[in-house]
Formats: structure tokens, C-alpha cells, sequence
């Protein structure tokens, strides 16, 4: 998911398609691992489960950006729809049921899954047979109000635990960028539908769609931009405190989730021509590089230590 979003990424930034395919094709050998790992976790660790659909789906996008396989592209979709819509009932009902439960931003991991699958679902309608586009879009709108409003009603309890208590364990405080995660893909999509809307429904709504993306995005894509500067702050507060910030694969949150503020600054820059939403794609690309290349060796240099651990004890 992290690797696929930074393929993604690249392919609405100029001159960057090549390396968006490269790395769309490492995504693709990631994906079969990812979701054997997240399904052989403990039902404790179940908000991680979000993550599957996501992939899923994020690297079903890539297809149709890379190859001509437009079919894989819907399957992807359409399974990891199903699954998203899974977890966005199931985990959030399941943590609901732990007293013992304290939120972080990784409860949003499950309620997000629908709002990948609005923006992803855009590129495809074109794509489906003529009469079922219209039923089809209107489903993608639905998914965005599921993910956002559930997105909502969490991101309010979030802030009122910081409020009260603060970031918590220094292990946690990399989910505070999850939040990121719904700001941006719902600005992602609202564009990526508003595309779509031109070439199914009658001229007024379309119109309609075009003037939603642009008077919810620009907003939200405001505030994303100031959760990420808080997200940032505590993290390097957190990072120079006694015993740092933690390795751990909660890392992989500083991905993602600003991957989807660029797709949802490059949209909005495409829309309105704005240089200023232009750069700001540009920064938060780099800003993703940065982060993916930082997660990527730590994660690969905790796995050789621990196979170096294991065959010390297998010895």
C-alpha cells in the first residue's frame, strides 16, 4: 500500500511515469505477502486489516495506469470493495466490544478501505458497460460518504483523547499521520468523481460534482495540511524525548496517508491550474519519498536482523 501509492503518485506529477511503473511493479510483488501477513494477525491486531483492501486496490489503480489489462484493474476493485465494506462494519464493531480499547489513529485504517475505493472506482467507470455507469457512480458516492462520516466521528474522538491525554505511547504516535488518509483520498476522490460524473450524468449535476470537488477539497486538503504540520511536530517532539521514537511497522502511516494529499493537491491543481496547489503536490512528493525510503530500509534492515537472531538461535 505504501509502495503502490508512491507509483500512484508519480503518475499525476510530470515527467515520472517510467518510475511510477517501476515501482508499481515492486507493489505488485509486495501485495501477495501483505495480505498473507495481515490475515494470518490475531483479530487484536485487526485494525491492520484495513490495509488489505487498500492494497488491493491501490495497486489495481496502478493497472490501469501501467497495463492494458483494464479487467484486473476492475477484479482488484471490486474484491477490494467487498473487503473494505467487510471491515468498515466488522473491526470497528469488534474494537467496540473491547473496553480495554484505547483509540488511536489506526482505528481509521478500517473505515478508510470505502474511500479508496471512490477514488480508484472513478478511472473505472469508464471502463464498465454504459448501462450500469450511472448506478455505478452513485455507488462511489455512497462509498465516500460511508468512509467520510465514519472518518469523521473518529478523527473528533482522536482529537479530544489528545486533548486529554495526549500521543500516548511513543510506539503509537506514527498513526497520528493516518488521519492524513481520509483527508486526502476524500480529496482525491471527490475529484476523480467529478471526472467521472461529465461523461454519466445530465449537465447540472455534473456541473455539480465539479463545483463539489472544489469548494469540499480545497477546505479539506487546508486541513489536512495542518494536521500534517501537527502530526509532524509531535512526532519530532516525540523523536528527541528519552528512548526516541520507536521502530515499528507503524512507520509504513508516514506513507500512505501523504501520498493521498498529493493526488489530492495534483487534483485540485488540475482542475483549477493553481500553481500553488502544483507546488504543494510536488513538496508532499517528496516529502513521500522521502518517508517510503526511510521506512523501506529500516524495515529491511529490522527483517535481516531478525532472521539473523533466529538462525543465532536455531545454531
Amino acid at each position: 500500500m505504501g509502495t503502490g501509492i508512491v507509483a500512484n503518485a508519480a503518475v499525476v506529477l510530470p515527467g515520472l511515469h517510467a518510475v511510477a511503473a517501476i515501482v508499481w511493479v515492486g507493489a505488485c510483488g509486495l501485495l501477495v505477502r501483505a495480505v498473507v501477513s495481515a490475515f494470518g494477525k490475531r483479530l487484536e491486531a485487526a485494525p491492520v486489516l484495513g490495509a488489505v483492501p487498500m492494497a488491493l486496490m491501490t495497486v489495481g489503480a496502478g493497472a490501469l495506469h501501467f497495463t492494458p489489462f483494464v479487467a484486473g484493474a476492475v477484479v482488484l476493485w471490486l474484491v477490494g470493495t467487498v473487503l473494505g465494506l467487510v471491515t468498515a462494519v466488522a473491526v470497528p464493531v469488534r474494537l467496540s466490544s473491547r473496553r480495554d480499547s484505547v483509540i488511536d489513529g489506526s482505528w481509521l485504517m478500517p473505515v478508510v478501505p470505502p474511500m479508496v475505493s471512490a477514488a480508484t472506482g472513478g478511472p473505472l467507470i469508464a471502463h464498465f458497460p454504459s448501462s450500469v455507469r450511472p448506478d455505478a457512480l452513485l455507488a462511489c458516492y455512497a462509498l465516500f460518504g460511508i468512509s467520510l462520516f465514519a472518518a469523521v466521528a473518529i478523527i473528533g474522538q482522536l482529537w479530544g483523547r489528545l486533548l486529554h491525554h495526549g500521543p500516548g505511547e511513543a510506539a503509537a504516535v506514527p498513526t497520528l499521520w493516518i488521519v492524513l488518509g481520509p483527508l486526502g483520498q476524500s480529496v482525491t476522490a471527490a475529484h476523480a468523481l467529478a471526472g467521472a460524473a461529465g461523461e454519466v450524468l445530465p449537465d447540472r449535476y455534473a456541473a455539480g460534482a465539479e463545483v463539489f470537488a472544489l469548494l469540499y477539497g480545497v477546505p479539506t486538503l487546508g486541513f489536512a495540511m495542518l494536521w500534517l504540520a501537527f502530526a509532524a511536530a509531535v512526532t519530532l517532539r516525540t523523536a528527541r524525548a528519552d528512548g526516541g521514537l520507536p521502530f515499528t511497522p507503524a512507520w509504513w502511516a508516514f506513507t500512505f496517508p501523504v501520498g493521498t494529499c498529493v493526488t489530492g493537491a495534483a487534483g485540485l491543481a488540475a482542475q483549477t491550474g493553481s500553481a500553488m496547489f502544483e507546488g504543494l503536490a510536488i513538496a508532499l512528493y517528496l516529502l513521500l519519498v522521502v518517508a517510503w525510503a526511510t521506512v523501506a530500509t529500516r524495515t529491511v534492515a529490522a527483517r535481516v536482523r531478525v532472521a539473523g537472531v533466529r538462525r543465532a538461535t536455531v545454531r
